[in-house]
């Protein structure tokens, strides 16, 4: 008997490894959520980044393998704050029994004019992550739920997690050192759409958005012409492109106002190359900004 007992146990026993290893598997709809997983979990996890790098997230549409990563997920990260119109859409189709987080919802929104239906009407501005406060926020979001995920996991998603929120603390130091070289009277940003509101309140800017919320929210001739008049009133040196929009209209505004082109901002989400991560993005377009309207 006692020979039988100790041959299942042996036998039992790789399972059971096995099934202790497994990694939590994780589907996100945020290139910035993409890395904050990567970063709190490490090699607990496995992250399917729906959303790429340099991608619109306001034109995504799940296609038929984004359903079937969703509906295997264990863990599935929403930006939120009504970005993803798609999301009945996910929960419908996929029958996932895995959590889904709207991240962006458990911190508080700032208000922007949305057009609907020909109407201007107030709405949450979805741009969250130009806050590093608010990606922080995030980070401490994703380590509590990876840790009911995986309770046994607490050091290590804890430890991972703090290591991160120092880099983000260290990223922020930054950030504050570099738009100090530029008065406060030159922090006025121009850019393709409404993207950029949590970053112009933490570090004191003015945004004069051209389009809305989304950049195809286009102003018309006289919404335009009335830019034009409140870019040559209040000074404006530089204005900004987005990555993911066509510089061809804020080219013109340059143009028209005698403003210079100041490049191409990162505004929806992580781009390729040196603005592949977080602090990458950052760092692109404080730099950007800042030299340009110096």
């Amino acid at each position: 008997m006692k020979v039988i007992r100790l041959f299942l146990i042996l036998l039992t026993a790789p399972i059971l490894a096995a099934s202790g290893a497994e990694k939590i598997r994780v589907s996100t709809f945020s290139s910035i959520l993409t890395e904050v997983a990567q970063q709190v979990g490490g090699d607990r996890v496995e992250v399917f980044g729906h959303v790429k790098p340099g991608s619109d997230p306001h034109d995504f549409e799940p296609k038929p393998g984004d359903l079937r990563a969703v509906a295997n997920a264990q863990l599935v990260l929403l930006s939120a704050k009504h970005m993803e119109g798609y999301v009945d859409k996910l929960e419908e189709a996929t029958g996932t029994k895995g959590r889904i987080i709207h991240v962006g919802d458990q911190f508080s929104s700032l208000k922007l004019s949305v057009q609907q239906g020909g109407k201007s009407q107030d709405g949450e501005d979805p741009h969250w992550w130009h806050s590093i406060r608010n990606i922080a926020r995030a980070t401490k979001i994703v380590r509590d739920e990876l840790i009911k995920l995986s309770p046994s996991d607490k050091t290590v998603f804890t430890a991972n997690a703090g290591g991160y929120l120092a880099r983000l603390e260290k990223l922020d130091a930054w950030v504050k050192s570099k738009v100090a070289e530029l008065p406060r009277d030159k922090r006025k940003l121009v850019t393709n759409h409404d993207a950029f509101g949590y970053f112009a309140r933490e570090y004191g800017f003015t945004v004069i958005p051209i389009a809305g919320l989304s950049k195809n929210d286009q102003p018309g001739s006289k919404k335009t012409a009335e830019l034009i008049q409140t870019i040559k009133a209040v000074g404006v040196s530089a204005v900004f492109s987005e990555d993911v929009a066509n510089p061809k209209l804020i080219q013109e505004i340059a143009h028209e106002t005698g403003a210079k082109f100041g490049g191409a901002l990162l505004s929806d989400g992580l781009g390729s190359g040196d603005g592949g991560t977080i602090e990458g993005m950052f760092k692109h377009n404080v730099g950007t900004i800042v030299d340009a309207l110096k």
